[in-house]
């Protein structure tokens, strides 16, 4: 049996414009960091005997990772599409909106949607291609979302939407 596996589905190419800055900034220092393992993958080099040199062999490592993030950004920066950021009055949610959801245990939890490229849940972001972000687009205040996961139906219910960090 082969190793073929499906190609991953497309990721929307929308991004806010502080994950857009992120992006360019991160592909700035890896170039950087770049010129720094490739000095270090030199001087390892010159040490003789490569196949059993483990530094040569980590920095060639790392350089690969480092190369294959660059062709990632190169490729993805310009595809993107910077979504401007929608006025506080907005009562809908869409792309950019931090939300604020009630549990079925009645606990609360907020979330950010965001683009793929910068979702974190450590930041409570989101992405847009996300379950629970599509079903809760377009949504408002008091409304009732239900989410199917490989655990059964999740449901919520919105509680605030809001534009800035605030809310």
């Amino acid at each position: 049996m082969g190793r073929w596996r499906p190609p991953q589905p497309k990721s929307s190419p929308y991004i806010t414009a502080e994950g857009f800055r992120a992006l360019e900034e991160e592909l700035k220092a890896i170039w950087v960091r770049r010129r720094e393992v490739t000095k270090a993958l030199a001087a390892a080099a010159a040490e003789g005997d490569r196949s059993e040199n483990a530094e040569y062999i980590y920095r060639k490592k790392e350089l690969r990772e480092i190369d294959r993030r660059v062709r990632y950004l190169q490729k993805r920066l310009p595809d993107l599409r910077i979504v401007p950021q929608r006025t506080e009055e907005d009562e809908r949610i869409f792309f950019g909106a931090w939300v604020t959801l009630e549990t079925e245990k009645g606990d609360e939890v907020t979330y950010r949607i965001v683009g793929p490229d910068e979702f974190d849940p450590a930041r409570s972001s989101i992405s847009i291609d996300s379950p629970l972000a599509r079903g809760l687009l377009k949504k408002t205040i008091d409304d009732e979302v239900t989410i199917r996961t490989e655990h059964g139906e999740v449901t919520y219910i919105v509680l605030e939407v809001g534009y800035s960090k605030e809310a």
